[in-house]
């Protein structure tokens, strides 16, 4: 079993590697697979490791609304993580993460 992370201690340098990878976003309605397309850093922050922010995109359909959804890494293990849709990106439906 994949074990829970730990958001406080994720880094930008912690998903960096696994851009272009699939991530696993549990629902209501099942699982919804995410590519993760993008690893910005976000900015000073008083967080440990600094801001940072992920844009996953899911394929076109439906949009989920924005709110905390389990989101499953092979590597990473399992993290709640807030997404908030912003619209239409290359690929499909995009939503974004921001670590502050």
């Amino acid at each position: 079993m994949v074990s829970s992370a730990d958001l406080a201690t994720l880094r930008i340098e912690d998903f960096a590697p696994h851009c272009d990878s699939v991530f696993e976003m549990q629902t209501a309605g099942g699982v919804v697979p995410l590519k993760l397309t993008q690893v910005s850093p976000a900015g000073a922050s008083g967080r440990a490791g600094g801001a940072f922010s992920l844009l996953f995109v899911a394929l076109a359909g439906p949009w989920l609304p924005q709110a905390i959804y389990p989101v499953k890494h092979p590597v990473l293990g399992v993290m709640e993580i807030f997404l908030v849709p912003v619209g239409p990106v290359p690929g499909g439906n995009g939503y974004h993460a921001t670590f502050t």
